[in-house]
């Protein structure tokens, strides 16, 4: 039997743990009605300049496509949590803002979120989680 590649075996280990860690994130999530990739969305929008992002921008930030993003929005704006908003420069930019409901679920949500990660991370020190997260900026080139 040939010996373990390494870094196939990270490959391997960091992509079941996304995995775990998604399912995890996404069963808390599911009690307020959302996914991961819809709170991320709620995150960045919260997070950015009077909370409002171009739609292109947003896909950008969450590792959707420009129509990925649209097909993400759509229910998301019937539910009240997202809107668009008018570019008053460029009417062909399409604009997406949080909504006052919007803001509330992300409050709530992030309750949900704060709770499951504190149970995945309970297992390593603060030291260990520091080194953590530097290991993973070095891995993405930061």
């Amino acid at each position: 039997m040939p010996s373990p590649n390494p870094p196939m075996t990270l490959l391997l280990k960091l992509t079941s743990l996304h995995t775990h860690l998604l399912k995890k994130v996404d069963q808390s999530l599911g009690v307020h009605g959302i996914s991961f990739t819809e709170f991320l969305v709620m995150y960045h929008l919260q997070s950015s300049a009077n909370e409002t992002m171009r739609r292109i921008d947003l896909a950008d930030s969450i590792g959707l496509s420009a129509s990925g993003v649209t097909r993400l929005l759509m229910p998301m704006q019937k539910i009240g949590l997202v809107e668009k908003e008018v570019n008053p420069r460029d009417a062909r930019v399409s604009l997406v803002k949080i909504t006052k409901a919007g803001k509330k679920m992300f409050a709530n949500a992030s309750v949900s979120i704060e709770h499951v990660i504190g149970q995945i991370s309970k297992p390593l020190n603060t030291k260990q989680l520091a080194d953590f997260m530097k290991l993973t900026d070095l891995l993405r080139g930061k």
